[in-house]
């Protein structure tokens, strides 16, 4: 670089020829904005109207640093350490999964069936906690329980909830032993668990199987619902009388899940399609 100052446009147009040809163009400047948002605090509009401010050597070399790593498919949130949902500036790092839309998609639909009363959701297979945070932080009276199998991915999501202000209680539980929720009630019970068979895996994108955690991904061909036949024993004890079972899902395997949800005597099945049009989500109550 033979600029000793150089500027925000500059920049712009550097990480837009490094990475043309790799990523498409929409792609890109959603990175370019991310990036900026977070070494700059730059909003969209900045982007315009203060594309002639000089930049600082350390803060070129940073996006240099970055667009380097988005040049090897690492993920743009593990680049960053952080990623957004539901409204929330959330912490990852590449112990839990990055936090995506159709999940964005489950939590509304939480909030949207839930009324004024308390009420107890437990939260399994946690992750960054974005799920369990975003139902604390937006339901009237919350009590969130969340558990991981995962120490890493607690850490993550109990200093995501502390940093936002989420009441929630932690727990490292196995689900397929789980020694101290089964004990409780809970009015909901949510989870987006490993779907993806092995099988599938030639169908996922490169950056995800080279740096998003495997174990929270996958399952074995043979037993492809095995995460949902831990979930649903539980939920069949551990749900109150009125209460609700939501679960994100594999979209090739929803008519085998409303299966196994009747087998386990759940009610009022609805599977909901996600923006995309692709069956994501599922709904039961497990006494109506």
């Amino acid at each position: 670089m033979n600029l000793e100052q150089p500027d925000v446009e500059y920049a712009i147009r550097f990480i837009n020829d490094e990475l043309a040809g790799l990523y498409p163009a929409r792609e890109i400047r959603g990175f370019t904005e991310l990036i900026f948002e977070h070494l700059l605090n730059y909003s969209k509009t900045d982007l315009l109207i203060r594309n002639d401010t000089k930049l600082s050597n350390s803060a070129f070399l940073q996006i240099e640093k970055i667009v380097g790593q988005l040049l090897k498919h690492k993920p743009i949130q593990y680049i960053l350490g952080e990623a957004w949902f539901y409204g929330l500036k959330l912490e990852v790092s590449p112990d839990v999964l990055i936090p995506r839309q159709e999940t964005e998609e489950l939590v509304k639909w939480i909030i949207d069936d839930t009324g004024s009363g308390p009420v107890k959701v437990l939260d399994i297979g946690t992750g960054s906690g974005c799920i369990a945070i975003g139902l604390s932080l937006n339901l009237p009276f919350p009590e969130v329980t969340a558990i991981d199998i995962s120490d890493g991915a607690l850490d993550v999501a109990a200093k995501n909830a502390e940093r936002l202000g989420a009441d929630i209680g932690f727990i490292k539980e196995d689900i397929f032993a789980p020694a101290i929720v089964n004990s409780a009630k809970y009015d909901i019970i949510v989870s987006n668990p490993p779907y993806v068979t092995e099988s599938e895996k030639m169908l996922i994108d490169s950056n995800v199987l080279h740096y998003e955690p495997v174990e929270a991904l996958f399952v074995p061909d043979n037993r492809p619902l095995v995460y949902y036949e831990a979930i649903l024993a539980l939920a069949a004890k551990c749900l109150t009388s009125e209460g609700r079972l939501y679960l994100e899902i594999n979209e090739g395997k929803f008519n085998e899940i409303a299966e196994l949800l009747r087998r386990y005597m759940f009610g009022k099945i609805e599977i909901r399609k996600d923006l995309n049009g692709k069956y994501r989500m599922v709904r039961a109550c497990a006494r109506c």
